[in-house]
């Protein structure tokens, strides 16, 4: 069923079974429940997830997957936008189809090595030090530290895309903290003090990826309430929304194009990085050393333990993989370098995406020496992010049993704190969380 259009969109509405439009029909505003999709655009699978907000919880009722085509997406970022619509409208009538209902206002992810998610520290000298710090204070603080990342993200894409004159755009912002004086505080208004510092975790990504998605939505007739690095989104599936959580991790999604890995310290985004090797690389090279086609070669990979397969044939699958784990491996590792801000690194990794269901990757990071050279106070464990991990989403379905739809649950967190954000407006503490995107 196509939905490409306003028009056909709303045509599907009327094509559903009897029995669901006359419930829907004798809803009343008051009765129909407030929804909210998260639409995982991934380079091998669209996955969508249809949740109704209920109280301070979401309750997924509808789950929809698509597979995409080969052309579809390259290194996370949309190549074909009709082709990745028309998986996506699939994704979502499935997912439409078991929850009985449509939603209108989506978030959609965002991944690729030109999403860039750091955090910066502005150190702000205040003129007035007994003067009690309030809104419009931080206001002027955040926006300089804001300005100062974009500065950093536009220059550091211009210089990976040869592009001068790059536009970027914000994606993502969260606090991660704010000291006065030295001291450490939960919300600044009301404090005194002269020097403040502010730590906020800022991701960017160019215009014409957020175009894309932005296009996606239109097509589909969606609201887009925000679009959200998908890395960030993890973090936020294991956060919640408790403000003094010492949640600390890296998280490494691990999908068909890309490998988006964050590190969390103290319930604080430190940072999110992202390369471009998944799960395909593991399959391209399958298919170089074999020559065999892209669909054989993934077949083998995800069977590489059927006792059909012969043993010559497995283990010349086994040296493939293990020559672009070799490669990966260094991936995470500089990745994982490159946060010059932590003193030392979180001694866990959790893992999730479709990528990660490679049994080498994991034993390979529990075995190899990678991490000798990085700030790890002990060599790190590897475990998966289960759904029953996620904080405030109730799969009422019971199709969801996997670590594959951990992004997609963090999209619908990241959306349900977007729009109770802009629905808080009285009080101060309110307005700075807003201000922030907490």
């Amino acid at each position: 069923m196509k939905k490409s259009t306003i028009a056909s969109k709303s045509q599907a509405l009327y094509n559903k079974p009897c029995m669901a439009l006359r419930d829907m029909l004798k809803k009343t505003d008051k009765d129909t429940p407030e929804l909210l999709v998260g639409l995982d655009i991934g380079t091998e699978v669209v996955k969508a997830l249809i949740a109704e907000i209920k109280d301070d919880n979401l309750e997924i009722i509808g789950v929809g997957r698509k597979q995409q085509e080969m052309g579809d997406m390259h290194l996370g970022a949309i190549a074909d936008i009709a082709g990745v619509v028309a998986n996506c409208e699939a994704a979502l009538t499935e997912a439409e189809d078991q929850a009985g209902i449509q939603g209108k206002r989506v978030i959609i992810g965002i991944a690729g090595e030109l999403v860039k998610g750091v955090t910066n520290t502005i150190r702000y000298r205040r003129p007035q030090p007994n003067k009690t710090l309030d809104v419009a204070e931080m206001e002027f603080i955040i926006e300089k530290v804001q300005e100062r990342a974009q500065s950093k993200a536009q220059a550091q894409i211009a210089l990976e895309t040869g592009n001068e004159d790059v536009e970027v755009k914000l994606v993502n912002s969260a606090l991660v903290s704010i000291h006065i004086d030295g001291y450490k505080v939960s919300n600044p208004i009301g404090f005194q003090g002269r020097d403040v510092a502010v730590q906020i975790y800022t991701a960017f990504a160019p215009m014409v990826h957020i175009g894309a998605l932005e296009k996606v939505a239109d097509e589909l007739a969606l609201e887009l309430v925000a679009v959200a690095a998908e890395p960030f989104a993890v973090s936020r599936s294991v956060l919640g929304t408790d403000t003094d959580s010492n949640f600390t991790a890296i998280l490494a999604d691990i999908g068909g194009g890309t490998t988006d890995i964050a590190v969390v310290n103290d319930g604080g985004v430190e940072g999110t990085k992202m390369f471009g090797i998944g799960g395909r690389s593991f399959t391209r090279t399958i298919a170089a050393d074999l020559d065999l086609s892209f669909k054989d070669a993934e077949k083998l990979k995800l069977n590489l333990n059927d006792g059909n397969i012969k043993p010559t044939v497995k283990r010349r699958v086994d040296e493939a993989i293990d020559k672009t784990l070799e490669v990966w491996l260094s991936g995470v590792e500089l990745a994982l370098s490159e946060f010059d801000n932590v003193d030392y690194l979180p001694n866990r990794i959790l893992l999730c995406g479709g990528g990660s269901n490679l049994k080498k990757i994991t034993e390979a990071l529990e075995k190899h020496q990678w991490h000798e050279d990085l700030p790890f106070t002990k060599k790190p464990v590897v475990q998966y992010i289960k759904p029953s991990d996620v904080t405030g989403i109730i799969d009422t379905t019971g199709d969801i049993a996997d670590h594959t739809f951990i992004t997609v649950m963090g999209l619908l967190r990241v959306g349900y704190d977007t729009i109770i954000g802009n629905q808080e407006s009285n009080g101060l503490v309110e307005k700075v969380n807003r201000l922030l995107k907490i």
